[in-house]
C-alpha cells in the first residue's frame, strides 16, 4: 500500500483552518478532547492555541487489547446531566446550563468507526433515549479531524483540515508524530 507522509507544516496548517472555521462560527470549546493515539498532538495544539484543557479518550479499536474506554463525565457534560445532589428536590435530570462545549478531535477520519462509537457510547451510560442528545451532536459536541475521508461510513465532522478519498486513492496516511524516526 501507498503512503503518504504529512509534515509538521501540513499539521500545523490543519490546525489553524480548524480554528479559523470555529472562529468564523463563533464557536469556541470549553474544552478539547483528544482520541489516543492520533489525536493527542493536534488536540494539544487546539488547546494551547485556544488557552482551553485538554483531556484524552482511548477510543483506539485497532490497537487496544483492552478495547475503548467509556467516559461516563464527558457523556455527563455533553449532554447538561444535573447531578441527583443539585436538583434541589426537581426531576429535572437535564439542565442547557450544565452543558460543556467539547470538541473531540483525531487524526483522521478514515471509516468512521472511532467517531461512531462515541456517538454511540456516550448515549448508552446517559439517559440514552431523552431527546436532549438531539441538542449534542454537532451543537455543543463538535467533532474535528486533520484528515477526512470522503467515504467515510461517519459524515458528523464539523472540522476538517483536508479531505480525501479513499475510493480514489487507497493510500495509508502517516502523520508526523506515527515515523519521526523514518524520515
Amino acid at each position: 500500500m501507498n503512503k503518504v507522509y504529512y509534515t509538521n507544516k501540513h499539521v500545523r496548517s490543519w490546525i489553524h483552518s480548524i480554528v479559523r472555521e470555529m472562529n468564523n462560527q463563533n464557536w469556541r470549546p470549553d474544552y478539547v478532547v483528544g482520541l489516543t493515539r492520533g489525536g493527542l498532538v493536534p488536540a494539544v495544539m487546539i488547546s494551547q492555541y485556544l488557552g482551553v484543557p485538554m483531556h484524552t479518550l482511548n477510543v483506539s479499536l485497532r490497537d487496544s487489547a483492552l478495547g475503548p474506554e467509556s467516559n461516563l463525565w464527558m457523556a455527563e457534560e455533553a449532554f447538561g446531566y444535573v447531578p441527583e445532589d443539585e436538583r434541589n428536590g426537581s426531576d429535572t435530570k437535564v439542565d442547557p446550563a450544565y452543558r460543556k462545549k467539547i470538541l473531540i478531535v483525531d487524526d483522521i477520519n478514515d471509516s468512521g468507526a472511532t467517531l461512531e462509537w462515541i456517538k454511540q457510547d456516550w448515549p448508552s451510560g446517559c439517559l440514552p433515549n431523552h431527546s436532549a442528545w438531539d441538542s449534542v451532536w454537532n451543537k455543543t459536541t463538535r467533532f474535528a479531524v486533520l484528515v477526512n475521508n470522503e467515504v467515510s461510513n461517519f459524515k458528523d465532522v464539523d472540522y476538517v483540515g483536508t479531505s480525501i478519498n479513499k475510493h480514489e486513492d487507497p493510500s495509508w496516511a502517516v502523520f508526523p508524530w506515527e515515523a519521526w524516526w523514518e524520515r
